[in-house]
Parts: C-alpha cells; structure tokens; sequence
C-alpha cells in the first residue's frame, strides 16, 4: 500500500497529532496561520541549484491563481508540507508550509519546511530506481530489460521457487512478476510481505523466496520487493552501494548535492523501494528530466529511448486509486479534467502524498510532499491542486 514506513509508527498517534494540529491551529483567509508570511506571490528563491527562476506570466501562467493555492489547500487541512511548479524548463512557483511530519529515523512531530528541507519520497524512491536501471543500461551494465532476474542472484539459488525463471527485470520493472506479494494488509498482520524488507536479516532471500502465484504479465501487484531487487541488482553491476550509483550517474549531474537514501535500521540494507530523500526543488529536477525526454540542460544523462518506455502505459493498476491509472516503468500515468479537458499525466507516487507529476502537453512540472500518512484521502490534496489550480493557470498551449 505504499507505507514504506521503517521504522514502524504509530497510526492512531499521527492521526491524533494530526487532528490536534487541524483543530487547534487557525487558517486566514489566504490559506496561512496566522504569524506566516505568504509568499506565493513573490518570486521563486534564486540559488545555485541549477534551476533559472522566472515569474508564472514569463512562462504563460497565470501568477494571480497560483497564488490561491495556500487558500485551496487551507480549506482542505490537507498537511501539505511543499508546492513546487515548473514550466518551460524554469522555476515559476515555491512555497512551504510547517507542519506534523514522520520523517525516516527521525522523531515525529511538527516541523518547518523551507526549500533547503529534505523530506522523504517514499515511494517516489521507486520511479528513481527506474531511471537507474535505464542508465545502467545505457551504460551496458545491464544488457536490457529481458534479462532473467535470476542471472543476477546466483549466490540465492538455495532460495529459488519454481517459476522465478521466466521473471525478467522488465516484470520487476512493471510489477507483473506474479510472485505472491501482498502489502496492502495491516501493518502488523503476519502476511503482509512489506515490513519483511525491513525486519529481515536477507530481505533479497526473502523475496526470491516468494512463490510464483501466476505466469508473469498476467496480474499486475503493487510490489516493492521486485524494487528492492532491481536496487541490489544495481549495486551488484555496478559494484557501488546504491546510493554512491545514484550519486555519480544521476543526482551529481542534475545538480542534487544534499540527498540521503536510508537503510532499512534493523538489517541495515538500502530501502530502494522508500529510502529517498529530496529537497523539494530538486525532485522537481526529477519530473524535469523526464519531461525532456532524459535530458537536463542540454546534458542527455538518460536515454530518450528509456524515458519513452518508462512512461508508456502497460498495466492497469488494478486496486490502486480506484483502478483509474496506468503503470509503466515504476510509474504512474493518470489524467486530469481541467476547464472540460481531458490532460494526461505521468506521476512517480509515494506514501504520505509525496507526488511528482508531469504534464508533457503543457511542459509543466508540478511536485508535492506532504504528512498524508494513513489517511483515506491520502494524496488528493495533489491532485486537486493540479487539476483545479496548476493546469488552468496555464494561458497558452505551449
């Protein structure tokens, strides 16, 4: 279900420090408590992270209805921790909220977030993953994406179950394996399959270990132990931890100097699947990436070939918000209505309402993090957000 939450937290104690906070803390009619500055309507900070900062109306956005996303997500008590918004390439729209948060191996509790704040991606950590197994196959360390998973793990043989010999990375890649693997069971429920990746002393064990329940491309289960395995077969083709390859071949190159990748605490394995965390704007940079096709001012880092199979729709992600999205490489793809269109949309998703959504027809980048954990409406607040705030501010086509 997308919890990626190690360590273990309380449910029903976020969920009361979340209804005290709503209940105690007053909104102004701008969407902000009473005390903080709005800055929504100023410029985006100027920095030396790589992005160029320009106005909403530079870019054919209307700045005046972007500056009503405080008060949008104000009516809503949403916990919204950040908005970032970028068109044309450029940084048009920041803004940061203090709130409750849960962050990795840190205590809860309510914090300030400003754009130099690293905050979990959660499971956006698994769209992140994929786009290193795309560089790693442009740089030959991986031969492609019909390689047997098994190749990579001849060191677990012990462990194998039948049927793991027709699953290639590509089933790993788009959650189709067919492995039985459940997450979306209570956390302390014994089969729940997710707390395993943590608690486990072989979590990569563990997963091989994991019966065949069907051929692979016939059920599509949301399944973060096939990315954990895709993050270890990075580490062993590339013969650097996980976070030490991302560094060099994707975050270096984008301009991301201040990131972590935590590891699980009781195993102490890299959490491919949840571990990651971002500054806002830089998970932004992400999204941009994508939407130029691999590219990042004019440096390609990786293939335009790769990023057009990551986010070409194969699977109907069957049980997941209402059945409603597709899924490819490790993303989402969805659509918004906006004005009476239809707009299309390809999201990375992590638990909590971290989103990354970018908008290809409209050259727009939309990013959110937020403490949404647990809750029913986990996520809304984003989408909401860009289908009623962000695409309509836009003035022109392109």
């Amino acid at each position: 279900m997308m919890r990626d939450r190690f360590p273990r937290l309380s449910i029903l104690g976020a969920s009361l420090m979340l209804a005290l906070t709503v209940s105690t803390t007053s909104v102004q009619a701008d969407g902000m408590v009473p005390g903080q500055r709005n800055l929504a309507c100023e410029p985006p900070s100027s920095t030396d992270d790589g992005w160029t900062a320009a106005s909403p109306d530079s870019v054919g956005m209307d700045g005046a209805q972007l500056c009503g996303i405080a008060a949008r997500l104000g009516q809503r008590a949403t916990s919204v921790h950040s908005v970032v918004v970028a068109r044309h390439g450029k940084l048009v729209f920041e803004q940061y909220f203090a709130g409750y948060d849960q962050p990795w191996g840190q205590p809860e509790g309510q914090r300030e977030f400003t754009a130099t704040t690293k905050h979990d991606m959660r499971s956006a950590s698994k769209s992140v993953v994929s786009l290193l197994v795309g560089i790693a196959i442009d740089r030959k360390l991986i031969e492609g994406v019909d390689e047997p998973v098994l190749r990579f793990f001849t060191d677990h043989q012990a462990v194998e179950q039948a049927g793991w010999e027709a699953i290639t990375l590509r089933h790993l890649l788009t959650m189709s394996s067919g492995m039985k693997w459940d997450e979306a069971r209570a956390w302390t429920d014994p089969n729940n399959d997710e707390p395993h990746l943590g608690f486990e002393a072989d979590p990569i064990g563990y997963v091989l270990a994991r019966p065949v329940a069907a051929p692979p491309d016939v059920l599509w289960t949301y399944n973060g132990g096939g990315t954990e395995l895709l993050g270890n077969i990075l580490e062993r083709v590339s013969g650097k931890p996980l976070e030490t390859f991302a560094r060099e071949v994707l975050f270096q190159p984008l301009g991301i100097t201040d990131f972590e990748w935590k590891a699980y605490p009781k195993n102490g394995k890299i959490a491919a699947a949840a571990g990651l965390r971002l500054r806002p704007r830089d998970a932004a940079k992400l999204g941009q990436l994508v939407l130029d096709r691999g590219q990042w001012n004019g440096q390609q880092i990786v293939s335009a070939d790769w990023i057009a199979q990551s986010i070409a729709p194969r699977f109907q992600a069957v049980g997941y918000f209402g059945g409603t999205l597709f899924y490819g490489y490790q993303w989402w793809m969805g659509r918004s209505l906006a004005s009476g269109r239809e707009i299309k949309w390809v999201g990375a998703f992590g638990w909590g309402g971290q989103r990354i959504f970018i908008v290809p027809e409209l050259d727009l980048v939309m990013m959110t993090t937020a403490a949404q954990y647990g809750q029913p409406k986990e996520g809304l607040a984003a989408i909401d957000v860009l289908s009623n705030i962000v695409i309509p501010s836009v003035r022109d086509a392109r």
